[in-house]
């Protein structure tokens, strides 16, 4: 899928009982989580309560040189984090992780997710003298913390204060002199996991493919409203702010995670074949191949013609050496930017009636010079299935979904309309009830408000939703302060 989404963040740390390269650590777990956010990235070393970190605009390869890991050099914990901008926008000061220097020591912060009241914790603290350098709500998780911090006993009884005003999605990891500290919200709208290494190293990422890459076993999934703190005592679990079911969002299975991790239980890549085969039931129609677009929409169309017993084949074949399209600074470059990308197969194409399986339409240009290339290649018909229902309202919880004004599927009243408009023969969405069946060993719910427009908590009431996130997007203030 290109330019229709924006993806999240990913979070990595490591906390190891001796001194070691730990910063090499996070740089493999970040790679792995490089699908997350191709905008910036940074890492925090810890050296017995000394701090240093680098963050940069880019892919970690090209942020992270020789120079600049011999600069993070030894320690025994480090965290990382991979970013795209969802509220906040491209700011050098909002890069991750954050490292805030108070009277209690030095802090540093890590998050995936997105606050619904970030506005007001910012007018909060910014009222009382704070002076905050970067426009994320992730600077104002931070002051949240500092702020409790100097009446608690520890980092941890601060973030468990803390988390009561919290509102919205957050998979942290914050980092101290002597700990390492994963929390999630209570509905756990961002995955979360727990691994451990053969050597006695504690691993907490976004997922469990970053796992994989420096050999750690995956231990558990951190549970919805959990703060798991890791020091010399070993691991620690907080769960006053457990007991909620859940609510994943449901695009974790669809379209962010990696195909090779396992979250809540369930295969992502078993998820999106299972997607794939439900839309094999739901939309069945003649044709002689199904194909998918690189590359959430491969497993589901593997699943489709598995179930329907057409042949699958590849239809396109992608450039591995250029970014994801949507990182195009202008909408014209996005889309120049696909026929760099893809390229079809004519040989599979020409003269067949094609089955082509995407994860997604936002606002569908990029969908419409896709189906040309099929038609330019020689597809007799191109027929759409969506492993996803229409998008008909925006996300507030990380996920880069666009006001409804610009959403494709609610500027025409019905499928056919879509259709004509991104030039198939016929389309197809996957219902909301079976993206609910996807991730079939999972015991958690979801959440797919951009979908039903039904959210598990209160969101905010401005529309369209720029209007929400230009509150943070700009330093100036957005409310009157009194003399």
């Amino acid at each position: 899928m290109f330019n229709n989404l924006h993806e999240e963040c990913g979070v990595f740390g490591i906390f190891e009982n001796k001194t070691t390269y730990v910063a090499q650590s996070v740089y493999l777990g970040l790679y792995a989580l490089q699908h997350r956010g191709q905008e910036s990235c940074g890492i925090a070393v810890n050296d017995d309560g000394v701090f240093r970190h680098h963050r940069g605009d880019g892919l970690v390869p090209d942020v992270f040189t020789p120079s600049h890991m011999d600069h993070l050099g030894m320690g025994n914990m480090a965290i990382g984090h991979v970013r795209y901008s969802t509220t906040g926008g491209k700011n050098a000061n909002n890069i991750q992780p954050l490292v805030i220097r108070h009277i209690k020591g030095n802090l540093a912060v890590a998050h995936n997710g997105n606050l619904v009241n970030a506005p007001d914790l910012r007018k909060y603290f910014e009222l009382r003298g704070a002076i905050f350098h970067g426009t994320s709500d992730t600077e104002s998780i931070a002051y949240s913390i500092v702020s409790h911090r100097l009446t608690s006993k520890s980092t941890e009884e601060a973030v468990e204060k803390v988390m009561y005003t919290l509102k919205g999605a957050y998979s942290c990891v914050v980092m101290t002199a002597t700990k390492l500290i994963a929390f999630r919200d209570p509905y756990g709208f961002r995955p979360l996991c727990l691994g451990k290494t053969s050597d006695g190293a504690y691993i907490v990422a976004s997922e469990s493919c970053a796992l994989d890459t420096v050999g750690a076993e995956f231990i558990r999934d951190i549970k919805p409203g959990e703060i798991v703190v890791i020091s010399t005592d070993g691991v620690k679990s907080i769960e006053t702010h457990c007991g909620k079911k859940g609510n994943i969002c449901v695009f974790e299975y669809i379209y962010f995670a990696r195909p090779d991790s396992v979250i809540e239980g369930s295969s992502v890549q078993h998820a999106r074949m299972r997607a794939g085969a439900f839309l094999a039931k739901e939309h069945p129609v003649e044709a002689d191949v199904v194909i998918g677009v690189p590359d959430s929409g491969m497993d589901a169309a593997l699943g489709y013609a598995q179930e329907s017993g057409i042949p699958y084949g590849i239809g396109f074949i992608k450039n591995r050496y250029i970014g994801r399209s949507f990182i195009q600074p202008s909408q014209g470059q996005r889309e120049d930017a696909v026929r760099i990308k893809l390229n079809a197969v004519k040989e599979n194409i020409s003269g067949k009636r094609v089955i082509m399986i995407d994860d997604s339409i936002v606002r569908g240009t990029t969908c419409a010079r896709i189906v040309r290339l099929l038609r330019e290649a020689g597809a007799k018909e191109v027929h759409m299935r969506v492993s996803s229902p229409p998008f008909r309202h925006p996300c507030f919880f990380g996920t880069d979904v666009d006001s409804q004004e610009n959403l494709i599927a609610c500027k025409y009243d019905s499928v056919e309309k879509i259709a004509k408009e991104i030039g198939v023969d016929s389309l197809g969405y996957l219902s909301v009830e079976s993206t609910n069946k996807l991730a079939c060993n999972s015991e958690c719910g979801f959440c797919n408000g951009c979908f039903t427009g039904e959210y598990p908590v209160e969101v905010p009431k401005e529309q369209p939703k720029d209007k929400f996130e230009e509150k943070l997007n700009h330093f100036s203030p957005y409310y009157q302060v009194l003399d």
